[in-house]
């Protein structure tokens, strides 16, 4: 359908809890004020505005159709004084039931102000125990097209005022045999782009008739159907996850999605690196790598089976030994840099860390634990000549030999 003029988008109330009050967005031929057709003013519901035309030009070769923001809640335009909400309240809908006779407070707007209200679906609430538990239900085209509502649209000017006030209420039939289980109810649905909704909405069809009355029945399509979280019945409420199923694993507050969707393992194979304080004390010599195979080692010589080579005392005192340049201390910052080191105090430096006193060029090996070799259980071998040999050696000497 073409659009010759739209509102702005500050003007329109984008909500997934749309209620009554808000501004909707609706869909009309471009007619005056007071709707399509002559104008014909009745003494008692005189409808005057400052400056508008009041003559109308029928059969127009191209008729012209607007975008407007409308509020939700009829007000017709004969009324004096801005209602309350329990008022509004009772022209949110209109039968269709209530159309069929040339009567009633929508008669003028049946004939000359008909409207299409632009949605993406709407809520229905299913009773059970007797009404004292409500379940909302939100339905939607199958095609997941817009859904365009059949309604009425008016313009009121209170009196001592200039502003307008343009209202609209959708217009309801009986329920489709899908919805027949919620609710015996429904808003009147026109297809997309469809003759019908050409014909509800001519300005030159200004006086009703049974073919505008016969547009007003079920909805023929295919609808989508499914209860929807109970937030969606608290006013000021807004959320997307309002259209989301409960049953879908899209919902977060779905307590069943919660067991059926743990949080996934991390993967073998792929360790993270952890950061462990250094010390010294207990055990943590022997255990702060966890993981031998993923350790980075250097080549060094040393004794026959690979053993931990012990820390060699300097023999010499008042010679400085130079560092050595090699890469273990590259290898060493590569596997920790990604984590803060603490500084240890004096008293607790492991074996392999060295301090050098710069005053007196004498480097100190601060042992609080000392490395034990492979090879020797920490004892000096003491050669007794007085004791006879019993015909078994140390394993040290065996290397000694």
């Amino acid at each position: 359908m073409p659009v010759d003029e739209a509102p702005e988008d500050d003007e329109v109330r984008e909500s997934y809890n749309f209620a009554p009050g808000y501004h909707g967005l609706v869909y009309r031929a471009d007619v005056p004020d007071y709707g399509a057709g002559p104008r014909h003013v009745h003494p008692e519901h005189e409808q005057q505005t400052d400056g508008e035309s009041t003559t109308q030009i029928e059969n127009q070769s191209e008729t012209r159709y607007k975008l407007q923001a409308m509020k939700w809640g009829l007000v017709p335009f004969w009324t004096k004084r801005n209602p309350d909400y329990g008022a509004v309240m009772k022209t949110i809908n209109a039968r269709d039931d209530s159309l069929a006779e040339n009567r009633g407070m929508w008669n003028t707007m049946k004939q000359k102000k008909r409207c299409i209200i632009v949605a993406q679906g709407f809520y229905e609430w299913l009773k059970k125990n007797g009404g004292k538990e409500k379940i909302p239900h939100y339905m939607k085209r199958k095609d997941d097209q817009l859904m365009c509502f059949a309604g009425l649209w008016d313009c009121v000017q209170y009196e001592g005022t200039e502003e307008k006030h343009y209202t609209y209420t959708i217009i309801t039939t009986d329920s489709n045999k899908q919805l027949k289980f919620l609710h015996d109810r429904m808003p009147v649905v026109l297809e997309n782009g469809s003759e019908q909704i050409r014909t509800w909405l001519d300005p030159n069809r200004y006086k009703w008739s049974k073919e505008l009355q016969a547009l007003l029945k079920p909805f023929e399509g295919e609808l989508e159907c499914y209860p929807v979280s109970r937030e969606v019945g608290k006013v000021g409420n807004n959320s997307p996850a309002f259209i989301v199923p409960v049953a879908s694993s899209e919902n977060k507050n779905n307590i069943a999605n919660f067991f059926s969707n743990p949080k996934a393992s991390p993967k073998k194979g792929k360790l993270e690196p952890q950061a462990k304080p250094i010390t010294g004390r207990g055990d943590d010599s022997k255990n702060h790598i966890k993981d031998e195979d993923n350790r980075i080692t250097v080549d060094k010589p040393s004794t026959e089976d690979n053993a931990p080579v012990p820390v060699p005392v300097p023999a010499v005192s008042g010679l400085k030994r130079e560092r050595e340049n090699d890469e273990s201390e590259d290898d060493m910052i590569q596997t920790t840099n990604a984590f803060p080191l603490q500084k240890l105090p004096k008293s607790e430096t492991l074996s392999a860390i060295h301090t050098t006193n710069e005053s007196k060029g004498i480097e100190k090996v601060q042992n609080k634990r000392k490395t034990r070799s492979a090879t020797s259980n920490g004892t000096t071998i003491k050669n007794n000549p007085s004791k006879a040999s019993d015909g078994s050696q140390r394993i040290t000497n065996f290397f000694n030999t």
